[in-house]
């Protein structure tokens, strides 16, 4: 299907010519490279070939070839976060970054970061368009850098090779300005669909504290959130609305995790763990007030509540 897609992409792309509806192909674009994200990350935990190393080069090809990201950055970064979610100090998603996850951090943004902190909640999707540019840039900075780095210069190969493959004809058959149109369209679409499938699973749940010791089952369970919706979230989550079942069984490929979720949901009640489960909006909802809520750290300790009330409104 994804084939399929990137083939229809590409014949409407020749046929449009000169025309603004190629942001049309650039969003869709977006999309398709976000679905072939969530594929290198099945295959990243080994959920789609047989065998481990095959698997392996699959999404190497596929992170790298395809998506323009480098693999062995995010699987650093990923295994790290499966590790320990949300745990602070461990959890490089819950760092620091243009958004604060924690109180700590939002306590001490200065300048602009600060502006944006205090408002972060509201700022997160928007700020999404810039985060494909942001994936794209941290894989480079990784490969380029000076420690030690697994099958290094295949990523940078295949790196090199997508992006000359994509990009070299936009800006040889599109106007000039078209063409930063259309790069700047499929990487907003790209950076929006990729936080807005990945801030659910996590993001509102508790945190569990530098000292903090949790059984695997407990720690994995009470940080992640599934998300309601059957077929249709699956595919467009890529299975990442069976966030528990994933966090418990990695390895699990995607058709079997609404199957693992009720033997999950059984074992949460005879344990009196927390299954947390919404939908798709009220977890947007969830992540946008707690965001707000973190950023108020940032606010002037001088400053009075009740001034800073009417001025918000």
């Amino acid at each position: 299907m994804l084939l399929a897609g990137f083939a229809g992409a590409l014949a409407g792309f020749v046929l449009l010519g000169h025309s603004w509806f190629q942001l049309l192909i650039a969003a869709g674009l977006g999309v398709l490279l976000t679905q072939t994200a969530f594929l290198t990350h099945e295959a990243a935990h080994k959920q789609v070939l047989a065998g481990g190393r095959a698997n392996d080069r699959l999404a190497r090809i596929l992170a790298c070839g395809v998506v323009g990201v480098s693999l062995s950055w995010w699987e650093n970064k990923h295994n790290r976060h499966h590790a320990n979610p949300n745990k602070v100090g461990k959890d490089p998603d819950i760092e620091i970054d243009t958004i604060s996850f924690v109180e700590e951090d939002a306590a001490t943004a200065t300048g602009l970061r600060r502006l944006i902190t205090r408002r972060q909640g509201w700022l997160f999707f928007p700020l999404l368009t810039l985060e494909g540019l942001n994936l794209h840039r941290l894989g480079l900075q990784h490969l380029l850098g000076r420690e030690k780095v697994d099958k290094r210069w295949q990523e940078i190969v295949l790196i090199a090779v997508r992006f000359a493959a994509f990009w070299i004809p936009v800006f040889w058959l599109l106007p000039i300005g078209m063409a930063f149109a259309f790069v700047g369209v499929q990487l907003a679409v790209f950076g929006v669909y990729m936080g807005a499938s990945f801030a659910p699973n996590h993001k509102g749940m508790p945190v569990i504290g530098r000292d903090a010791k949790l059984d695997f089952f407990s720690k994995q369970v009470r940080t992640s959130r599934n998300v309601r919706g059957g077929w249709w979230a699956t595919s467009l989550m890529g299975g990442l609305n069976y966030q528990i079942e994933h966090h418990l069984f990695p390895s699990m490929p995607r058709p079997q995790l609404a199957k693992a979720r009720q033997l999950v949901r059984e074992q949460c009640r005879e344990l009196d763990v927390p299954y947390a489960e919404t939908s798709l909006f009220r977890s947007y909802a969830i992540v946008v007030r707690y965001l707000n809520e973190v950023g108020l750290a940032a606010r002037d300790t001088f400053e009075c509540g009740m001034v800073a009330q009417y001025r918000r409104v």
